[in-house]
């Protein structure tokens, strides 16, 4: 068996706001159809965002429904890539414990409230 693509996909109600965001934050384009988006980045399909009407957001972080996914965004620049995603509708859940230290990353809501973490490595930078 060979896997062809491997695409992480996000249920919303709100079609254009969840593929919008990510499409926004990832630098991306939106093919859109009736009930499913696609994320495009440089040409290559990254995520996808599937109608599910009636989508409940988890309760991060240990609340009911239980959070059992989240992306993990390495970015260059910290505070840019927070501005660029509270602009494009996220909602910071938590900041970062020590903003000066060698690695943060601060977690943080999509409009359909599907968790995720912006990372930053001094390392990389």
């Amino acid at each position: 068996m060979k896997i062809r693509r491997q695409i992480v996909v996000f249920d919303a109600a709100d079609l254009a706001a969840e593929s919008g965001f990510w499409a926004g934050l990832l630098g991306g384009t939106v093919d859109a159809e009736d009930d499913w988006h696609s994320v495009i980045v440089d040409g290559e399909w990254r995520l996808g965002v599937q109608l599910a009407p009636n989508h409940v957001p988890p309760d991060w972080p240990d609340g009911t429904p239980q959070q059992q996914l989240h992306l993990d965004v390495w970015v260059d620049d910290l505070t840019a890539a927070h501005e660029k995603a509270i602009s494009l509708g996220a909602r910071l859940l938590q900041p970062a414990d020590d903003p000066e230290a060698a690695e943060v990353f601060q977690v943080y809501a999509d409009p359909a409230g599907h968790p995720f973490c912006l990372c930053w490595a001094a390392a990389d930078a």
